[in-house]
């Protein structure tokens, strides 16, 4: 580029080299590899299978770990729902240190200043924002006892938004010649990997504060659609799925389709009978503690429903009697079966893009966290779009909390204006004069 030159008007000629200086120009191909991940398996697991193929030592490799996985996932549910928002967030900052390490281990020969410090700054801000939002929301009482916190409510968002416009301003004064669209680049690399991790993070805890169920369907059916569909998979796969990851068998997809709906029918109906599972997750600002307590909706209740005529030679009966958040459990189900793997066909290609095989190597055998919890991050948008589109209505209690911190002459307002519309319906009946 440097050699070509363009003629103007005069002697005076322009070379484009210095114009185009500060362009990265290189293709796909000219991407630096990520140096390979190391081989995190325990030395007792690898002499325990040292005499199998290589195909079957990943099998059990994976197999033992998930196991593991699950075993720690049931200790969490059973210390309670504080204990499992620690646990997405401690997934979440996990999952942004593998994809914003990628990006270092791609372009750290550039030496970019404040790369790292910059994301992890943004991932601060970020986060101060969407869980200020939630103490707003959930912990309105807790929040009234405290005067401290209460101006960081009240100026939550102008607070929020001088700590990113000083992020803003960091890197435009970090911005060096010559790398200025690298810059950039990485620039949207983090603001992606922020949409990826943290927006999705906070979608899962609004979804656990609607009540337990409602984390653990969507979370549970894409972990049953990811095991199923690798068993199918290995023992049946012949067809290839998708380029992008060469591994998956339509096989695989169709058996971990049908598996992952009839779990979830399952999952639903066990969950269902239990309060600890369907009531929505409540801050009790007496006892300081999250509490589970309530009447179950009638989404919870046993109702009884007609059998399809096509149906009924085959069930042998013309009723059943379920639950109908089982029928709601049928879309999750699927959502999470058909669509839900759309999530981990993304991360392939990203993964191929820079020439890796698997984000990290936390686990053995299953590569990163962000490898295990690639497909999550789709299925908590959809939960939390199907909760408001089709499930949440008025939440009188959270209404209530909000009520409780307006000042005395608000609330009075309130409940003249409330008595009057009660009084016009007839429920309540009209002041007596004398």
């Amino acid at each position: 580029m440097a050699g070509l030159r363009r003629r103007g008007a005069g002697d005076k000629d322009v070379v484009l080299g210095e114009k185009c200086g500060d362009l990265d120009l290189r293709n796909d191909s000219d991407i630096p590899a990520v140096p390979p991940s190391t081989d995190s398996t325990p030395e007792i697991l690898k002499k325990a299978l040292s005499g199998l193929s290589s195909r079957w030592k990943n099998w059990w490799i994976r197999g033992i770990l998930t196991l593991a996985m699950i075993s720690l996932f049931f200790l969490i549910i059973y210390l309670g729902s504080f204990m499992l928002m620690l646990l997405v967030l401690s997934i979440q900052v996990k999952c942004f240190h593998e994809i914003i390490t990628i990006g270092y281990r791609v372009y750290h020969s550039y030496e970019l200043p404040w790369f790292r410090t910059l994301s992890w700054y943004f991932l601060l801000c970020v986060n101060y924002f969407f869980y200020g939002e939630t103490v707003a929301d959930y912990f309105a009482m807790f929040v009234q006892r405290r005067e401290q916190l209460q101006f960081l409510i009240r100026y939550h968002r102008f607070i929020s938004f001088t700590l990113y416009l000083t992020g803003f301003c960091m890197f435009v004064l970090s911005l060096v010649k010559r790398h200025y669209r690298l810059q950039f680049y990485m620039f949207a690399w983090t603001h992606v990997t922020l949409l990826i991790t943290v927006t999705q993070s906070h979608l899962v805890i609004q979804n656990l504060f609607e009540g337990m169920i409602w984390f653990l369907v969507p979370i549970s059916s894409v972990i049953c659609n990811d095991i199923t569909a690798y068993i199918f998979g290995f023992f049946f796969g012949r067809t290839p799925l998708i380029k992008l990851s060469p591994k998956k068998t339509w096989e695989g997809f169709i058996g971990g389709f049908f598996s992952t709906v009839a779990f979830g029918f399952i999952f639903a109906y066990l969950l269902a009978q239990y309060q600890y599972f369907v009531c929505p997750v409540e801050y009790n600002s007496e006892t300081n503690r999250f509490v589970t307590e309530c009447a179950p909706s009638e989404l919870f209740q046993i109702q009884n429903y007609s059998v399809p005529p096509f149906l009924q030679d085959v069930l042998g009966r013309e009723t059943v009697n379920m639950y109908p958040f089982q029928m709601h459990s049928i879309a999750l189900s699927t959502f999470a079966s058909l669509i839900g793997p759309f999530g981990g066909f993304f991360a392939s290609g990203f993964k191929r893009a820079f020439k890796i095989k698997d984000f990290a190597d936390t686990i053995p055998g299953h590569g990163g966290i962000m490898d295990r919890f690639d497909c999550q991050y789709l299925m908590a948008t959809f939960v939390h779009v199907y909760i408001t589109s089709f499930i949440r209505g008025p939440n009188p209690s959270k209404l209530l909390q909000q009520l409780l911190v307006l000042q005395p002459e608000q609330q009075l307002n309130v409940y003249k204006t409330l008595k009057s519309h009660l009084t016009e319906k007839g429920i309540l009946q009209p002041p007596l004069r004398g």
